[in-house]
């Protein structure tokens, strides 16, 4: 393959839903085989580890101090991931076997807010493995909010992979211009937006980031069927009665950097696709607009970011003091 291209793709899979380690074994699965056909790449959906909360419109999932939804939230606390507890280590061995970067969606609990309130993470793993990025979802969106907490701005970086540098962005961030800006400005040309799934948000968004990044996008959607729903999940028997045929029914896809398709968007069923990319495309449609390079006017409009990791507690201890107690 020629130094400016690459073998991109997209696993469009339904989770093991609210199973952590069950849905970590099918997405192993799906990446052993993108390893096999070369892939460099490979994509998986917005909070496909272990699951998007489709319960919470099924559920009345708003109604305060419910114990059906306490019931359900713990769950989902128990099987959602911590980095540091080396629950993506078998995705991080994958990745290592075949040189392969993934990008991938997780519920995220985090030990440095607490350990029990939720995030939504995208997470890159680089081709040796390493866990280079952990970007918590600025804002969740309306229902999301009832489980999921507001992330930061700390995992709003790039990177290079072959001749690309690539970035991500969960779901609804994808709308927002300034963490868009903020990609552009780190010299992002292949992008990646995760979606719980559903072809409304992909179909015509995804073209329209194509064409304003002058990039390539990946739009890569999870599948949600009412079958997906397991009869071990607190209250199913309520979520069968309220689910739709489809909670989400994929729409992963690939546009050029001139806006045009290079896959379509795949609807209605699990799926691995690959492509090829090319960076000459990418330089081809930079000659008339690049969004932070000659078509930009810093002088006039300019971004500043914060990339803290926030935290309520920090500490100072003195130095040289020994704790003689127990915890």
């Amino acid at each position: 393959m020629m130094a400016d291209q690459l073998r991109v793709g997209f696993a469009q899979i339904a989770p093991e839903w609210l199973q952590r380690e069950a849905t970590l074994e099918k997405m192993v699965h799906y990446a052993r085989e993108a390893g096999k056909q070369e892939a460099s790449l490979l994509t998986f959906g917005e909070a496909l580890l272990p699951g998007y909360p489709f319960w919470l419109e099924l559920t009345d999932g708003a109604r305060f101090n419910a114990k059906t939804q306490k019931e359900i939230h713990a769950l989902y606390l128990q099987q959602a991931i911590q980095v540091e507890a080396g629950h993506l280590a078998p995705l991080q061995k994958i990745a290592r076997e075949y040189a392969m970067a993934l990008v991938l969606g997780t519920m995220e609990r985090a030990p440095d807010r607490g350990g029990h309130s939720l995030y939504c993470s995208l997470v890159y793993i680089d081709p040796q493995g390493a866990i280079r990025n952990v970007h918590r979802k600025l804002m969740p969106t309306y229902e999301e909010r009832l489980v999921w907490s507001p992330g930061d701005g700390h995992g709003l970086r790039t990177f290079p992979l072959g001749a690309f540098t690539l970035g991500a962005l969960n779901c609804w961030e994808n709308w927002m211009p300034l963490p868009r800006a903020a990609l552009y400005g780190l010299g992002e040309d292949l992008h990646v937006a995760l979606w719980p799934g559903n072809v409304r948000n992909t179909e015509l968004l995804t073209r329209v980031l194509a064409q304003e990044g002058r990039s390539y996008v990946i739009s890569v959607s999870g599948l949600m069927r009412k079958e997906d729903i397991p009869a071990s999940v607190p209250h199913a028997d309520l979520m069968l009665a309220q689910a739709p045929p489809f909670m989400a029914n994929g729409g992963s896809c690939i546009a050029n950097p001139d806006g045009s398709w290079l896959i379509a968007p795949v609807e209605g069923v699990e799926t691995l696709q690959i492509a090829i990319i090319d960076h000459a495309r990418v330089r081809e449609e930079r000659q008339n607009f690049d969004p932070v390079g000659h078509y930009s006017r810093p002088d006039v409009t300019r971004l500043q970011v914060n990339r803290e990791r926030q935290a309520t507690v920090s500490f100072s201890d003195a130095p040289g003091l020994k704790e003689t107690w127990n915890h």
